[in-house]
């Protein structure tokens, strides 16, 4: 173990008691600082001290080991180092570094814990503490200024920033923390945190504003439920109706909540819209939709207690999605009132999540989205079972692809597409690895095909000139198509030159092979993206999938996420073009796919040159793809759009270079900027 976060959580609490067990956002203080840090990728372990048994099982309950504290170091006085330093002396093994992780804090980012764990791992720093950057001037309650000259008022650009302690964390080298006793020695350092997490519960008042902010502040993690029950009016709806001359009403809903709704259902998860509504309008989009409906209620939440004693459901574990205040006793009979952010005020303070797509315009989308990232793939009568993968945070978790992490933050998983582009030779083929691993290419990809499938009837008796002579393009696409033994020395050469490997599969049974060869990860081709029966024989396979969505509509991408699931997928942007002109890039859809589907999302190119490509990671892609060849003029229809060894040798260095030019987006001044900040500002800063 070489991170350790403790938590110290005393039953004692002197402004609001027992406040570590007050909730925010429907969760206890102390299980939000221990979800914060178990969400933390650089923290090994989370000990919560306590000297009370509910905040024990509250701390359990939330993934965390408990240390019993003992009654002198559970006082008033007793210091939080004292906590840390008797959680210490219970483990087998010392931790390089301790965090003291504060319940008081309602809001923890995980990636600020991993920076300010990185900053002393790195040895940046011996301490690293949460601060708010500040301009504000401080006074005794004398009069006297405390850092400022009360008789110069500068500019807030004219000053340095300092920094509010906001007692949320604080890093220590562990044996620095022994030595000292104390939290802060060495050299310390700020982390720097928004204002929306230096919130302290301290006071009663302090606890109502937290509450208020949490809807707004929390991130959207997983809403781990067996049932949702949902409004219409104001939910599927932007809670508009537009009336024609004969009086009859439409409304207006969004298409991406069908998908939704179908995934949730194949999850396992029951459905049911209520409403107060008479129009017959709502039953028309339930039947749409699949969904049980009741409708014309007097009150609702009598017919959502009956529903749920009927369907032998925990109301714990229920979903209630609401818009206005006749929702408000619904929402207090189960476990995770949600409201959609237009909602009445009282009904976002009721809520324990607050969606950020409105009514009609997602809203539903989003809920399914989230209830699906706390649930396992399932069975579902329409299709075969899948293997279980590890559901994903929202908005584009990391998938791991064999020995490699995709996605948002992490280095840009290159892929050099050797495709068909071995011409039928194992020689070549050996040699395009080479280029893809000198360049530091973490896969190479390949086609496989079943020929007597995929070459269309009309097409195989076609004659061709060849390399090889003249022959039909059946025979053509034979003698171009590696085999068992071939790929059989390909993943040999792979795994001894430390690359991944994987192949585009054009037809089931070439599915069937590649599993056999057990690749990390399944590419689909742009070209099958239509092939229902290919993509539910790859979704049965439980493997990660890379979705390629050129020559595509949004409806076409939509059904084929609907039947992939998007547990372990990743989409590939792209335009099947070769080779791929500018104004056909169409680069911003990059965040177009992210924001609609919730996946990581790369770039898969066939452009000439690296610009494209370059401007793809700036926009967020987690992985490129590019063709790579030996020699562009060789003999083939994907060479000429391909990149030539020193052109993926310099297409990598770059995207790496980029990578670290992204920064973390904190302004400050850099070392290299000290000296000529001496040297050229005419106004020093005061």
């Amino acid at each position: 173990m070489r991170v350790l976060a403790v938590v110290p959580a005393r039953g004692g609490s002197v402004g609001v008691p027992l406040k570590n067990l007050e909730r925010v956002g429907g969760v206890p203080l102390v299980a939000r600082a221990v979800g914060a840090c178990l969400r933390a990728g650089l923290i090994d372990d989370v000990v919560v001290s306590t000297d009370h048994e509910g905040i024990a099982t509250a701390a359990r309950e939330a993934g965390a080991r408990v240390v019993e504290r003992p009654s002198e170091l559970s006082g008033a006085v007793a210091s939080s180092e004292s906590a840390v330093l008797h959680a210490l002396g219970t483990l087998p093994e010392e931790p390089e570094v301790v965090l003291l992780v504060q319940c008081t804090s309602a809001f923890i980012d995980p990636d600020d814990l991993d920076a300010a764990v990185g900053r002393v791992l790195d040895g940046q720093a011996d301490v690293v503490f949460s601060g708010m950057e500040t301009y504000e001037f401080v006074w005794t309650g004398a009069g006297a200024g405390v850092n400022h000259d009360p008789a110069t008022r500068p500019r807030r650009q004219d000053r340095e920033p300092h920094y509010r302690e906001t007692g949320a964390f604080y890093v220590m080298r562990t044996d620095g923390l022994r030595e000292h006793g104390h939290r802060f020695f060495g050299r310390v350092a700020v982390q720097p945190v928004p204002a929306r997490h230096a919130v302290e519960v301290d006071t009663p008042e302090d606890l109502e504003i937290v509450r208020a902010l949490a809807p707004f502040v929390d991130e959207p993690l997983p809403i781990d439920v067996d049932a949702v029950v949902t409004d219409f009016d104001g939910v599927h709806t932007d809670d508009r109706a537009y009336v024609d001359s004969e009086g009859r009403e439409m409304v207006a809903v969004s298409r991406s909540d069908g998908m939704g709704v179908a995934l949730l259902k194949r999850s396992g998860v029951r459905l049911l819209v209520l409403s107060t509504e008479r129009n017959p309008v709502v039953a028309a989009r339930a039947r749409k939709l699949g969904v049980p409906v009741l409708q014309g209620l007097n009150a609702k939440e009598t017919a959502l207690r009956d529903w749920l004693a009927i369907e032998g459901l925990d109301p714990a574990r229920v979903a209630y999605v609401g818009n206005d205040v006749n929702d408000l006793r619904c929402m207090a009979l189960v476990g995770w009132p949600v409201a959609v952010p237009d909602a009445h005020p009282r009904v976002r303070a009721a809520a324990r999540v607050v969606l950020t797509h409105a009514g009609g315009a997602g809203a539903v989308r989003e809920l399914c989205d989230r209830v699906l990232a706390a649930r396992p793939e399932s069975e579902s009568p329409a299709e075969p079972r899948r293997v279980a993968r590890p559901p994903l945070r929202v908005k584009g978790a990391p998938v791991r692809i064999g020995e490699s992490l995709v996605g948002p933050s992490l280095p840009v998983y290159m892929i050099g597409e050797i495709g068909i582009n071995h011409n039928g030779d194992l020689e070549i083929a050996r040699r395009l690895i080479d280029v893809a691993a000198d360049a530091g290419c973490q896969a190479v990809k390949f086609q496989k095909r079943t020929p007597e499938i995929c070459v269309p009837p009309e097409q195989r008796g076609q004659m061709r000139q060849t390399p090889w002579g003249e022959m039909t393009y059946l025979e053509y696409k034979i003698r171009t198509e590696f085999g068992r033994d071939e790929y059989t020395e390909i993943a040999k050469y792979c795994a001894a030159r430390g690359i991944e490997w994987f192949a585009s599969p054009w037809d089931v049974p070439s599915v069937e092979f590649l599993e056999e060869m057990d690749v990390v990860t399944h590419k689909v081709a742009s070209a099958s993206v239509t092939d229902h029966e290919l993509l539910r024989a790859l979704a049965a396979t439980g493997k990660p999938i890379i979705l390629s969505t050129g020559m595509s509509t949004i409806e076409e991408i939509d059904r084929a996420v609907e039947i992939l699931g998007t547990s372990g997928l990743v989409l590939m942007h792209a335009t099947s073009t070769y080779p791929l002109p500018p104004e056909e890039a169409n680069l911003r859809t990059i965040v177009t796919l992210q924001e609609r589907y919730g996946v990581p999302v790369g770039y898969s190119g066939h452009e000439r040159g690296l610009q494209i490509s370059l401007a793809a990671v700036t926009l967020g892609a987690v992985a490129v793809e590019r063709h790579i060849t030996l020699d562009r003029t060789m003999w083939g229809s994907d060479h000429a759009a391909s990149l030539e060894p020193s052109g993926l040798e310099h297409l990598v260095r770059d995207i790496r270079i980029i990578e670290s030019a992204m920064g973390d987006g904190v302004k400050r001044v850099f070392p290299g900027e000290e000296a000529p900040r001496a040297r050229l500002r005419r106004v020093p800063a005061p």
